[in-house]
């Protein structure tokens, strides 16, 4: 107000002094109880103006007192207003900091100062409660949100994680089907309802709760897709054992529809590989096998290929799975087959063409074990003890197939499924309960004899100049026992008797046998 009367001012003042300057001042005079004034227009303009500007400040003072109570009150609500934001900011920060004591008295000072924001001052005392670990505190805090719309759900999930502390799991349940039911887009809830229904083994329940999710939005497709395939193949593998042909009907329905679905995952593939061998359908599987194979070549796969069939040659053998090897042949695992199905047909040198296009940086007990039984096949014991040396203090693969010592793949309880499903939805990749519980597995390492004397022959040879002793091709087909030490000569220094050349001796071999 006041900047406009001084900007009204100063264009009155220009347009007068124009005036004066072109030569026309005017004359104006003013008549008032007898009293004449006269003088120039130019200076009664100024005049004017000047009163005019002197009123317009004479009335904001007199606004700016009438107004200075209300002034102040707003300052103090001002100041109040900052005191309760920085009394919530500190409140918050001390319940991250898990300082309980704190967050308590910060709360309760931004609930006598934060009258605007009653929300955020019952979820602080709420927090406060949990991190100064009294939860009947906390609960009543959260019961108090449930009478106001816009807190409920706040409360809900406080009641939930507030019960999951106790270890009732039940309410947290119902909670989170109450929260559930309140918001479409609560993540939380869904979570929560999942990993119950997973921990009680309710497949079914879970499929519907996936296919929810995605009609929320709660998820992608993709999460939904390979949350479908996981659970189809948890429903598959509790039913796999049933005697029923009913019940076993169903759980190759399931496991078709698993490998179906997400063909690079492959515990559903195997699965429904082995059901449909059981069935007689081999080639069915074998063609299931293979379009995974395609997609995401995995251990467990060739494994159960190799299994299929069982009253083949270990040449015709090594043939199926040097063809499944060249379906994806650039793909590590895929390397590795060639080198194994070398093994199985008998063939070193091709075992050890196929085991150099590996990559040898950073090797795993998988590999070190792979890399002792080619060196063992070749006859060069001491590189395969050397590789077993290595693969004991190797970590192991984590993405192993996860066999247990009869050969079973996935074999699974229904907790390491539930495990399983949530990480596949979450990242798309597999994990290995079992070798995450460090439990016992088929072994990657074989067996070599500990002494030296076994894998030197030409040593023995050359001492009792006989010819050297041949190491077999294929170690461990033999059933005789090894041989010890030759006798010592007798006394008075006669040379010791030679060891016979016919003699053969059996060396262990690989950590699993071909079915």
């Amino acid at each position: 107000m006041i900047r406009l009367a001084f900007a009204l001012f100063l264009v009155a003042a220009v347009a007068v002094g124009t005036l004066a300057l072109a030569g026309e001042p005017g004359r104006a005079w003013l008549e008032w109880m007898g009293w004449r004034v006269e003088m120039t227009a130019a200076a009664a303009a100024l005049l004017s103006l000047f009163s005019a500007l002197l009123f317009t400040l004479i009335w904001r003072a007199v606004i700016w007192v009438v107004e200075a109570p209300r002034r102040a009150a707003r300052a103090r609500a001002e100041a109040k207003r900052k005191s309760a934001v920085e009394a919530l900011s500190r409140g918050f920060l001390a319940v991250a900091a898990g300082d309980g004591s704190e967050a308590r008295r910060l709360a309760q000072k931004s609930a006598e100062l934060a009258e605007e924001a009653p929300a955020l001052v019952r979820v602080l005392a709420a927090q406060a409660a949990e991190a100064a670990g009294d939860l009947p505190a906390a609960k009543a805090a959260y019961n108090a949100m449930l009478g106001f719309p816009e807190m409920r759900l706040a409360g809900l999930r406080g009641l939930m994680q507030a019960a999951l502390a106790e270890g009732d799991k039940a309410a947290a349940v119902r909670h989170a089907e109450t929260a559930y039911g309140l918001a479409r887009t609560a993540r939380w809830a869904w979570r929560a309802l999942l990993d119950a229904r997973l921990e009680a083994g309710d497949w079914a329940a879970a499929l519907e709760l996936v296919q929810s999710g995605l009609e929320r939005k709660i998820i992608t497709p993709a999460e939904a897709e390979r949350g479908r395939a996981a659970l189809l193949a948890a429903s598959a593998a509790s039913l796999e054992d049933a005697l029923e042909p009913k019940t076993r009907a169903q759980a190759l329905d399931f496991a078709t529809q698993s490998a179906k679905l997400k063909p690079d995952f492959a515990p559903g593939v195997v699965m429904a590989a082995r059901l449909l061998a059981d069935d007689g359908k081999t080639a069915k599987a074998s063609q299931l096998i293979e379009a995974a194979w395609k997609v995401q070549p995995h251990p467990a796969l060739w494994l159960a290929y190799r299994d299929l069939k069982t009253n083949e040659t270990p040449k015709a053998r090594a043939h199926r799975l040097a063809a499944l090897a060249a379906l994806k042949p650039d793909a590590r695992e895929s390397r590795i087959l060639r080198v194994e199905s070398a093994l199985i047909g008998g063939d070193p040198a091709a075992a050890r063409a196929a085991a150099r296009l590996l990559d040898h940086d950073a090797p795993t007990a998988r590999f070190a074990g792979l890399m002792a039984r080619v060196a063992a096949a070749n006859g060069e014991a001491d590189e395969a003890r050397a590789w077993v040396f290595r693969g004991a203090e190797a970590a192991r693969e984590p993405d192993w197939s996860d066999l247990d010592p009869e050969g079973r793949a996935f074999a699974y309880h229904r907790e390491d499924w539930a495990r399983l499903t949530v990480s596949y939805v979450e990242t798309g990749q597999l994990i290995h309960p079992r070798h995450e519980r460090r439990e016992r597995t088929m072994n990657d390492l074989p067996e070599l004899p500990s002494a030296y004397v076994e894998s030197t022959p030409f040593i023995r040879a050359a001492e009792t100049g006989g010819a050297l002793l041949p190491i077999p091709d294929d170690p461990g087909v033999f059933d005789a026992p090894p041989i010890s030490d030759p006798p010592e000569g007798p006394k008075g220094g006669g040379p010791a008797p030679r060891r016979k050349s016919g003699a053969r001796r059996r060396l262990a071999s690989g950590s699993r046998a071909a079915k």
